[in-house]
């Protein structure tokens, strides 16, 4: 029993001794706390305040572009930008001397000053001069430092900015591109700076503070000056949409899409910065390591296109339009769009002078056309397949006289497509409207023409197609105008389409009504280590329906059987160019008169087709605008789009 007692008094002794020992070293970390806290807190605050992280954030590559066949056509080319970066404190003069040191080092151009650019640099390096434009008197009754400022700017005259010199003028260009900088963020004074001028700069860098040369990347294109439009540019945030960007934070200096392609995959294309966190003290010296964090290439794009038809269209366009020479009412030009009817990719899209036309320019088409007057007809009920119409000229009340190419006399649905009959079309706007040409009323002509454009819409004629990218025309309604002009609007000579919009028109007949949205992206990828392999599917962009029109598909088979007949027919407009292709051919000519300048009279060429008949793979339509009705050739658009379905299927072995 005395044993046991004896043995619990030694263990709590020991405890003792430990709670001791605790109790000093907390005593300890208290006291230590308190003197940092109260003793040295203030100074410790003071040496936070004087150092400050900063957060470099470096561009990445933007993504690439491939074309349906897995070719590079918009790739990333190696260039050195020389940039500045402002720092905190540091006043005009020494970025001015900076400036007037790079001007002596790199050729920059001065094109982006502006005549308040001029004035800012007048006032700091003419600084006597700029104190007299203010007497003692005006300052003293001025209280904002803003407003004297202003006054200066206001009395600045011409004259005295003549005096600016070409070599100044070259140091201004430098010194606002270093003023449009933010604190601690790289500002690029010029992109693209030669090997020569690198080394020179780098030569200096110890005696150019704030300035650095900066790998960077400049859009390279593959194939040239084909397909360029499309693809879209680069450049800077346009100060309109800035808040925009910086809400999604982006960088004041960042470099983003502003056009096309580039712009509306912006969000994709766009590469993850590398991003570099440093720690600096107040006189900028960086303090420790800094920690980087590694940027990654934009996601890649793989379009519709398919350059190898793509430059195969480009050059039938340029090699028709060329021989056709002086057959043009004004400038040469011609467009075509390809593409597959089922899924709606857009395979080739071309233009003579340029590309954009062909989805923001907008053109009286023609007959080509008459195929959906045709299938309004028929859903409304006001003719039926196998209606008879006698083709003979036409007079309209006021003397109005309206007729065919030549008169055909008695004709069915399928022949007046196949000669391109106006009286037939003429004859179902009048019935539209409850007329039989010697009297129409006002009311039933207005509910024509909505009737008449409801069922166009439903073909994309008169409304946006769709496409992915940021222009998308409409076209141009013409109005109601008088009831004469009702009958041109069902022979494509009132309202204005694009060429993408007939595309997608006859595409929709080709795929038995189902209109499809166009497209000029495939998928999106990762991108991949090396360029020639493709990166892992990010998103794939299915066939998108956009409606199926209101006609039965015994109505559209009628039409579709008077369209083979345009090319293959006994009698077809087009039989001369397609009759003996094996592809199988349909399609749809046009012609429609126009005037330039109010003298000069002409037509738009315009042709659309899809083949095989039977089973479409490819639909086109192409325009040739303002052609000499005298003297000028025939059969441009004829051609062209023999060339386009040649190709194609040429390709396709």
């Amino acid at each position: 029993m005395g044993q046991m007692k004896k043995k619990k008094n030694h263990v709590s002794s020991r405890l003792n001794v430990l709670f001791f020992v605790v109790f000093i070293l907390f005593s300890a970390l208290i006291l230590k706390l308190g003197i940092v806290q109260i003793v040295q807190g203030e100074e410790y605050v003071k040496q936070l305040e004087r150092t400050s992280n900063v957060t470099a954030r470096i561009d990445a590559p933007r993504g690439l572009m491939y074309d349906r066949n897995g070719n590079i056509v918009v790739d990333n080319e190696l260039e050195l930008s020389l940039t500045y970066t402002n720092r905190r404190g540091v006043t005009n003069e020494e970025k001015l001397e900076v400036a007037e040191k790079l001007e002596t080092m790199v050729d920059i151009d001065t094109s982006k000053v502006t005549e308040r650019d001029m004035k800012d640099f007048w006032i700091i390096t003419r600084e006597e001069e700029a104190n007299e434009k203010v007497s003692i008197e005006e300052r003293r009754e001025i209280d904002d430092v803003m407003e004297e400022y202003q006054l200066t700017l206001d009395r600045i005259t011409d004259e005295e900015l003549a005096e600016i010199s070409e070599r100044e003028m070259r140091v201004l260009a430098i010194k606002r591109e270093m003023d449009r900088g933010y604190a601690l963020s790289p500002q690029r004074i010029k992109q693209g700076i030669t090997t020569e001028e690198a080394h020179v700069v780098s030569e200096h860098l110890a005696e150019l503070p704030g300035v650095d040369i900066l790998r960077d990347s400049t859009r390279d294109y593959v194939y040239g000056d084909s397909f360029p439009t499309f693809f879209g540019n680069t450049g800077q945030i346009h100060r309109d949409k800035l808040d925009y960007y910086l809400s999604r934070g982006y960088e004041r200096s960042d470099i983003v899409g502003t056009s096309f392609l580039e712009l509306q995959y912006e969000d994709v294309l766009r590469g993850q910065k590398a991003v570099v966190e440093s720690v600096t003290n107040s006189s900028g010296t960086t303090i420790g390591s800094p920690n980087e964090e590694l940027g990654q290439r934009g996601y890649d794009l793989v379009l519709t296109i398919d350059m190898a038809l793509q430059q195969q269209v480009e050059e039938i366009i340029r090699q028709e339009v060329d021989r056709a020479g002086g057959s043009f009412l004004a400038d040469k030009d011609a467009y075509a769009v390809v593409l597959d009817p089922k899924t709606g990719e857009l395979l080739s899209i071309a233009g003579y002078n340029d590309h954009y036309g062909t989805v923001g320019n907008a053109f009286e088409m023609g007959s080509t056309v008459k195929a959906a007057t045709v299938l309004a007809g028929f859903e409304t009920g006001v003719v039926q397949p196998g209606t008879v119409v006698n083709d003979r000229p036409l007079t309209l009340p006021g003397g109005i006289t309206k007729r065919s190419w030549r008169s055909f006399g008695y004709i069915n649905d399928l022949k007046a497509l196949e000669v391109s009959s106006n009286i037939f079309m003429f004859e179902i706007a009048m019935r539209l409207a409850n007329s039989n040409g010697s009297r129409f009323i006002t009311a039933d002509v207005r509910e024509a023409y909505d009737q008449m454009r409801y069922y166009y819409s439903q073909f994309g004629l008169g409304v946006q197609t769709g496409v992915d990218l940021p222009v998308d025309s409409p076209g141009l309604n013409g109005g109601y105008g008088d009831p004469g002009k009702l009958l041109d609007l069902g022979i494509g000579q009132f309202d204005t389409y694009t060429p993408l919009q007939l595309a997608q028109f006859i595409a929709t007949i080709a795929n038995d009504g189902y209109r499809m949205q166009p497209r000029l992206v495939k998928e999106i990828r990762e991108p991949s280590a090396s360029k020639e392999d493709l990166g892992r599917v990010i998103h794939q962009f299915e066939p998108t329906v956009l409606n199926r029109i209101d006609m039965s598909d015994e109505h559209i088979q009628r039409v579709q059987e008077g369209l083979r007949r345009v090319m293959q027919g006994s009698e077809g407009t087009a039989r001369q160019y397609f009759a003996n292709r094996s592809y199988n051919p349909a399609g749809k000519t046009g012609t429609a008169q126009v005037t330039v300048h109010r003298t000069n009279d002409g037509n738009n060429q315009t042709l659309v087709g899809y083949a095989p008949f039977d089973d479409p793979e490819v639909a086109f339509a192409v325009i040739v605008p303002g052609v000499q009705s005298r003297g000028g050739q025939s059969g441009i658009a004829n051609r062209i789009g023999q060339g386009i379905l040649d190709a194609y299927f040429d390709l396709q072995r």
